[in-house]
């Protein structure tokens, strides 16, 4: 019997109990990354976020099945159907073909989206793999009636429902609103502003890479359609949840409602989960703005991906979170002092199995009450301060982990291996940071920047924090 689990169903505007349809057993989709460029650390915490949703339901017993698309076509540079095709943009802008872009990006995704301690879904599926279902449901679409072709393309009839603005109507409305400004292009053919693409042929995108046969002409798939038709290929016609970004909410999760349930005839998703925008101090983390944040960046940086990680974690998914390196430096120094207090516990004694479940219980009830990552984080604290032995304090940070995933355990192995320096490399180690120091008191700053060369030659990566300066064998 699984433990009772809530979060909150955006469908419904509130936290409610989750029961699957088939009892122990949960279907999940996620909408993966459009492939044209890299993942920004705001994409990558909706993932995290995602992760630790699955990880949670299988701590309270739940078989978790997810699938996850990769967009490789179809994608327009505005959701809503204008603008240009965000992989021909990709491939323009770098001079490559569409496939190429794709493999270069989705690869470099999966780099990120691992070294954050997330868990590959069980099936990666390309739009590109998947025209056939694609036609398929465009045909039964138009066939039904709630789909129709105005020049050339094939769009879907939006005033054929009762309720398109399914998540909120007001929220929703506003957002079609702005969608509609006057520097967009308006598609005349579209017989409502509402109204969204199955399948593009004659179209503004001539030189469009990726075109298929279809009994509409030449063309491709829109955006929207990908998602639906992959969840239904593999997890079939009900899920139980489907996951995304708050910026999925309209247009893109309420395309994928109308058209999967017109075509179904019955109701597809009861849960859906959002994750809120990670913003820096001018607003929302976007790839519009220039350089990409991603995580390789930060590691470059001389972050560990996991402090990213323990960083998101200690926020609630649903509000929006504010990111800067001064936030991130002191996650940084939190989560050292965490590896260092659990590499200090020895493997001593028996587990106490009483107190175990105490904390187990506790730990639970956080994680599964709308995925309080913040309580969780607290609760091994509370685990680590605790009246107990180092046995069961282990067996603990080891019980937790197979949600937080931070590594802690690996983490405080390499430090305890690390501590083994060489007196003599300690001690030139220590001359050359204080030798930088003086450097830079000095304003020599090419002297300053010749001696961290000079250290990370001999494997040593030295890091200015608040706390002063750290040095790491690399």
């Amino acid at each position: 019997m699984a433990h009772k689990f809530t979060f909150y169903n955006t469908l419904n505007r509130k936290v409610e109990e989750f029961s699957p349809r088939e009892e122990g057993k949960v279907s999940m989709y996620t909408c993966g990354p459009t492939v044209y460029h890299y993942a920004h650390i705001g994409n990558i915490r909706t993932y995290i976020m995602q992760d630790v949703l699955i990880k949670a339901l299988e701590y309270a017993g739940y078989d978790v099945k997810r699938v996850m698309n990769i967009t490789d076509v179809g994608h327009l540079s505005s959701d809503a159907d204008t603008g240009e095709d965000k992989m021909l943009a990709g491939a323009k802008r770098e001079h490559k073909t569409v496939m190429e872009i794709a493999k270069f990006y989705t690869d470099a995704f999966f780099k990120d989206f691992d070294a954050v301690g997330n868990k590959r879904p069980d099936v990666v599926e390309p739009a590109t793999n998947c025209i056939p279902e694609f036609i398929n449901m465009v045909q039964v679409l138009l066939d039904k009636g709630f789909a129709y072709t105005a020049g050339g393309n094939v769009y879907f009839d939006t005033s054929k429902l009762k309720d398109y603005y399914v998540f909120s109507s007001e929220v929703e409305k506003e957002e079609l609103q702005v969608g509609v400004r006057d520097d967009v292009e308006e598609d005349t053919n579209k017989r409502n502003k509402t109204d969204f693409v199955l399948w593009f042929t004659k179209s503004k995108f001539e030189d469009q890479a990726l075109k298929w046969d279809s009994p509409w002409g030449v063309g491709y798939p829109g955006w929207h359609i990908e998602c639906s038709c992959i969840s239904m290929k593999h997890l079939g016609e009900y899920i139980d949840i489907h996951c995304g970004g708050v910026d999925n909410i309209f247009p893109h999760h309420t395309n994928e409602i109308a058209q999967s349930e017109s075509y179904l005839g019955h109701e597809w998703c009861k849960y859906w989960f959002h994750s809120n925008h990670l913003n820096d101090r001018v607003g929302k983390m976007s790839k519009s703005k220039g350089a990409v944040l991603t995580v390789s960046v930060l590691k470059e940086k001389g972050y560990d991906p996991l402090v990213y990680r323990f960083f998101c974690l200690q926020s609630h998914y649903r509000k929006p979170l504010e990111f800067s390196f001064e936030a991130l430096d002191n996650v940084a120094g939190v989560y050292n002092k965490l590896v260092k207090r659990v590499a200090e516990l020895k493997p001593e004694g028996q587990v106490d199995e009483t107190v175990k479940k105490q904390f187990e219980d506790a730990f639970s009830d956080a994680v599964c009450g709308d995925l309080n990552t913040s309580m969780a984080i607290t609760v091994l604290y509370d685990a680590l301060k605790a009246d107990t032995n180092d046995a069961t304090k282990l067996a603990l940070v080891e019980n937790f982990d197979k949600v937080l995933s931070l590594d802690l355990l690996g983490h405080a192995k390499a430090l305890g291996e690390g501590n083994e320096v060489d007196p003599e490399l300690e001690a030139y180690i220590l001359d050359a940071i204080s030798r930088r120091a003086e450097a830079k008191k000095a304003k020599d700053f090419a002297t300053a920047d010749a001696i961290r060369a000079e250290l990370l030659e001999k494997g040593v990566e030295i890091k200015d924090t608040r706390e002063g300066v750290k040095w790491q064998l690399i």
